[in-house]
């Protein structure tokens, strides 16, 4: 009797290559979404894995897409922070400058 050949965990090749992406472009926005997806495509991944696991391979891959797209998730959310409070900051002081050169005029 032959055996059945296993394959690879669906989802698990994307999800690891959103989650890389979403590490490399964390500064972007783009980072942010490739993490989102990474993260949805993994727990789909991972749930239909659960569902038959004797039929797949890759489990490992699909928690390194996982995880690596939270930390791409973080890095987005931190850096969507960083944008909102330095524009905030600069568009402070440039009202503030543009009153002290009001004063000259």
């Amino acid at each position: 009797m032959m055996e059945q050949q296993k394959q690879n965990a669906p989802y698990a090749v994307a999800s690891l290559v959103l989650g890389i992406c979403s590490l490399m472009f964390g500064c972007f926005f783009v980072g942010l979404v490739c993490g989102i997806v990474g993260v949805v495509l993994a727990n789909k991944g991972m749930e239909t894995y659960n569902n038959q696991p004797c039929m797949y391979t890759g489990f490992g891959m699909l928690k390194a897409g996982k995880v690596t797209s939270i930390i791409g998730i973080v890095f987005g959310a931190i850096y969507i922070v960083y944008y909102v409070i330095a524009v905030a900051i600069i568009g402070t002081a440039g009202f503030a400058w543009l009153e002290w050169m009001n004063m000259f005029s």
